[in-house]
C-alpha cells in the first residue's frame, strides 16, 4: 500500500521553469503592497524591505535561477537602493556549480525564508494515473466529498471576502499568522486579470466550506492560500477542491503542481505541519528539498543588527499570535 510519508528527499526537476516569484507580474503586486521590486537586465527579481528606525533596505530575492545572477550588477544596484544585504533563495534544480557560486559570493542566512521542502505533482498526465498513485485513502475521501454532494466552483473578485473569511477561521482555529486582507486582494485582483490567479470554492448546499486561491505560471500551478469550515469536514470538501486544482491545471495546459510547502520532516507527528503536510502526500507527488537560503551581505555592521532585531521580532510576533488567537 502506498504510504502516506515519502522519503525520496532530494528530488531536482531538470528544466523546472523560473518561479512564480520571480515573475515581473509578481514584482508589480510586491511594489503595489510598499516593497519595491527591482529586475537586473538578466531578469533576477528581488524586493526592497524597509528596515525600521533607519533609512536602509534588506533584499528579498526569492527563487532565483542562479543562471541569470550577475554578481556586480546585483551589487551595484543594491549599493543603490541602500540594502545591507540580499537574500537569496534557491530552487531545488540547481547543479553542483552554483551551489558553490553562492558559497563564494554569500554567506548563508540566519534562515531560510521559504519552506525548506515542498511537493511537486507530475499532472501532464491523464486523470486516471494521477488517481492511480494516489494513496487509497485520498481517492476514497474524493469520492466521498463527490457523493455526499460537495461542489467546486471557479469564483470571481466578489467572492474574495468569503475566502478572507474562512481564512481568518483557519488562522484563528490553528494560529498562524496572515497577511493583510489587501495583500491578498491585491493579489488576486492583479494576477486574475493575466489568468494568473483563480479563486476555488468547495461548497455543501450553497455553503462554503473550503477556499483556495491559486496560481499558475509557466504550466505550473500553485496552491499558496487557503482556508476551511469545520462545518461538514467529515465530506472532505478539501480533498475534492485538491483533485479539482489538479485537473484544473491539466485543463489549462499545466506539467506540474506545486503544493508550496511542508514540513521539514513529514513524519514528525509533533510538528504544526504535519496534518497539512500528510495531507499533501496523500496525492502522490514527490518531496523537494530546496537549498539553503543565502545572503550577499554589503553592510556587514547593519546587517548583525538586522539579524539580531529580526529574531527578537519574531520571538514577539509568536507572542502576540499566541495571545490574540487565545483571546478571540
Amino acid at each position: 500500500m502506498k504510504q502516506y510519508s515519502n522519503k525520496a528527499n532530494n528530488k531536482t526537476i531538470e528544466n523546472l521553469p523560473d518561479h512564480i516569484v520571480q515573475s515581473e507580474e509578481w514584482g508589480k503586486v510586491k511594489t503595489l503592497l510598499g516593497t519595491p521590486a527591482v529586475r537586473t537586465k538578466k531578469g533576477v527579481q528581488f524586493t526592497l524591505h524597509k528596515i525600521p528606525a533607519i533609512n536602509k533596505y534588506l533584499g528579498y530575492c526569492p527563487k532565483v535561477n542562479p543562471s541569470n545572477i550577475d554578481w556586480e550588477e546585483i551589487k551595484q544596484i543594491a549599493a543603490e537602493k541602500k540594502c545591507i544585504a540580499v537574500r537569496f533563495d534557491i530552487p531545488n534544480n540547481v547543479k553542483e556549480q552554483y551551489t558553490k557560486m553562492f558559497k563564494k559570493y554569500c554567506e548563508k542566512a540566519p534562515k531560510n525564508t521559504f519552506a525548506k521542502k515542498t511537493i511537486i505533482l507530475n499532472i501532464a498526465r491523464n486523470e486516471e494515473d494521477i488517481l492511480k498513485d494516489m494513496h487509497p485513502k485520498t481517492r476514497y475521501n474524493i469520492k466521498l466529498a463527490q457523493k455526499k454532494g460537495v461542489k467546486v466552483r471557479l469564483g470571481s473578485e466578489k467572492d474574495i471576502e468569503i475566502f478572507l473569511n474562512l481564512q481568518k477561521e483557519t488562522a484563528k482555529r490553528q494560529g498562524f499568522y496572515t497577511h493583510p486582507d489587501n495583500y491578498y486582494k491585491t493579489a488576486f485582483d492583479e494576477l486574475s486579470r493575466c489568468g494568473m490567479a483563480y479563486l476555488l470554492f468547495a461548497e455543501k448546499d450553497g455553503t462554503p466550506l473550503v477556499a483556495w486561491m491559486i496560481f499558475i505560471y509557466k504550466k505550473v500551478i500553485y496552491y499558496v492560500y487557503g482556508g476551511s469550515s469545520l462545518e461538514y469536514k467529515n465530506l472532505m470538501p478539501s480533498n475534492l477542491i485538491a483533485w479539482e486544482t489538479i485537473k484544473l491545471g491539466g485543463k489549462l495546459g499545466c506539467k506540474y503542481f506545486d503544493m508550496w510547502g511542508i514540513a521539514n520532516n513529514p513524519e514528525n507527528v509533533r510538528d504544526p505541519w504535519y496534518g497539512f503536510t500528510k495531507f499533501k502526500l496523500g496525492f502522490g507527488g514527490d518531496i523537494f528539498e530546496f537549498e539553503d537560503s543565502y545572503d550577499l551581505v554589503l553592510n556587514p555592521f547593519f546587517y548583525s543588527l538586522f539579524n539580531l532585531a529580526d529574531k527578537i521580532r519574531w520571538v514577539l510576533l509568536k507572542l502576540k499570535s499566541h495571545l490574540y488567537y487565545n483571546a478571540h
